[in-house]
């Protein structure tokens, strides 16, 4: 049960944004893919930059997770650089080929396609482990600890997710306008979150202001996305636009031939 109800908390979203959004867009689905490989490489450059530093130091203490995890999260901002620079290619490349001279995708679909497999496959690299040993054996809080930190994980990694899809909204959009303001706002962001998750287990300290963050930044995300107050409503009101109606004459009458 605990293994099941974190995996969903963690990963329900996430999964509801795919299903309704991606999964019926063959497009959307590569750029989901080529996203995941992306923060992949992050990871990998973040492996061995750890490796490297570990063996020049000779040592390998709790000292040196801020500095890693800084460095990671520059590491994945610079891969997400990289991915909108593939994107931008490979859109010029698709209105090139397409008849109309428009790509069937919009930057801001790409944007937040591959926000959210960024989002994806950080929270499975997050949370994997922590879901293996929910499944048992063992009781958490037994010797004192909180009892609180499978669950607590999981609404870490859900937010995660969700800030990672908003950043990619908003950094698309400043590379695409050349505001160096959003992206540094959003690398501020990133390391600002990943500091936060360094005061657990407290972790009224580190989920409340990270949720606040997310709150705020997908505001963000949603304004600059092109959304607005009134299209809330209107969507909650569930009116839909009038359509153009065709008036239909039955009794038209064909001009005599001469």
């Amino acid at each position: 049960a605990v293994f099941f109800g974190c995996a969903a908390i963690a990963f329900g979203p996430a999964a509801a944004l795919v299903l309704l959004t991606v999964a019926a867009e063959p497009l959307l689905l590569i750029v989901l893919l080529a996203g995941a490989f992306f923060w992949l490489l992050s990871l990998l450059a973040a492996s061995l930059l750890w490796f490297v530093w570990v063996q020049l130091s000779g040592r390998e203490d709790a000292a040196l997770l801020p500095l890693g995890a800084a460095a990671a999260v520059l590491l994945q901002e610079l891969c997400r650089f990289a991915c909108f620079k593939m994107l931008k290619k490979a859109d010029e490349g698709l209105a090139t080929l397409s008849e109309d001279g428009q790509s069937p995708m919009s930057l801001r679909q790409m944007a937040y396609v591959s926000g959210l497999s960024f989002g994806i496959i950080s929270g499975v690299f997050s949370i994997t482990n922590v879901l293996a040993d929910s499944a048992g054996p063992g009781t958490v809080g037994i010797h004192g600890d909180s009892p609180y930190y499978f669950i607590t994980s999981a609404f870490l990694t859900m937010a995660l997710v969700l800030l990672h899809t908003f950043w990619g909204i908003i950094f698309f959009d400043a590379c695409e306008r050349r505001r160096a303001g959003g992206v540094g706002l959003v690398v501020g962001s990133h390391l600002l979150t990943s500091g936060l998750t360094f005061l657990n287990p407290w972790y009224e300290a580190s989920l409340g202001p990270i949720f606040i963050l997310t709150l705020c930044t997908g505001l963000w995300a949603f304004g600059t996305a092109g959304g607005s107050f009134r299209n809330v409503l209107k969507c909650l009101s569930c009116k839909q636009e009038p359509e153009g109606q065709v008036m239909l004459y039955s009794a038209l009458q064909v001009p005599p031939e001469e």
